[in-house]
């Protein structure tokens, strides 16, 4: 966990950089979300090229907005929300090739503008941040980064088991922060539809 509160520390910087349209900050960037954005867009899409290509259009909306993302906010929530829809509406797309296209009013997904994805990661962002350390490590490492229980046991130095309840906990508290403080009831419902 150390080398991302590391990572955190100069976020900031890289991001200010980012929208001076620095490709160096983009590729640090890049080389330090990609593998969560990839396991994330993996676990829905269980396809590696699918998963490859979610990673590029990601990091594609990225350099497109750079001017728009907030340096003060970590980019992480922001590229979850990206990619997370990109995979959905790939598989809504698989869904309609196969004409196996069963989805139901319930199934709503991201607000598609770019504002929509900022507002999102930052209300995503606020909750996190009222969990304890130990939740925040857990949820961060678990659903941001796409880490197993063990993986995040291990990193931690804790039991999967009390993983399994921090993640539990966290993510009941981030949803019900959620509910409370999101401008829309339609943002709120995404939202817990992530988490």
């Amino acid at each position: 966990m150390k080398a991302t509160s590391v990572f955190s520390d100069i976020e900031p910087e890289l991001l200010i950089q980012l929208q001076r349209d620095s490709r160096k900050a983009f590729e640090k960037l890049y080389a330090h979300y990609f593998n969560p954005v990839y396991r994330n867009a993996y676990k829905l899409l269980r396809d590696a090229d699918g998963a490859a290509d979610i990673v590029q259009e990601t990091f594609l909306r990225l350099w497109e907005n750079r001017s728009k993302i907030n340096a003060t906010v970590p980019l992480g929530g922001w590229l979850f929300v990206v990619s997370y829809n990109k995979a959905v509406n790939e598989l809504k797309k698989k869904l309609r090739q196969s004409k196996l296209n069963n989805v139901t009013a319930s199934e709503i997904f991201f607000e598609r503008s770019d504002a929509g994805y900022q507002t999102q990661s930052e209300l995503l962002e606020e909750a996190i941040a009222h969990l304890s350390p130990q939740k925040k490590n857990v949820f961060v490492l678990c659903k941001i980064y796409g880490n197993t229980y063990d993986e995040a046991a291990e990193k931690l130095n804790i039991s999967k088991y009390t993983v399994k309840e921090y993640l539990s906990a966290a993510v009941s508290t981030v949803k019900r922060y959620v509910d409370q403080h999101a401008t829309t009831a339609y943002c709120a419902i995404l939202l817990s539809q992530l988490i």
